[in-house]
């Protein structure tokens, strides 16, 4: 269940970096309404699955963007 949940967040998230561009994480967990779990969930696939590249923006923002 939580594997099918992990693809679905992480449909929702490459939906909207298709859509919006380059997107900080604040601004892309607003655009999807996920929890930070949820978010990282979806992030992580993506990660995994080499399909965004992550960098950081200051100490404690970072900013996805697809590959």
């Amino acid at each position: 269940m939580l594997k099918e949940k992990a693809g679905s967040n992480a449909g929702q998230i490459w939906n909207a970096l298709n859509e919006k561009g380059t997107m900080a994480f604040k601004e892309l967990k607003k655009v999807t309404k996920f929890t930070d779990k949820d978010l990282y969930l979806g992030l992580g696939w993506l990660l995994r699955e080499d399909k965004i590249t992550v960098e950081p923006v200051d100490e404690k923002e970072f900013k996805a963007s697809l590959k």
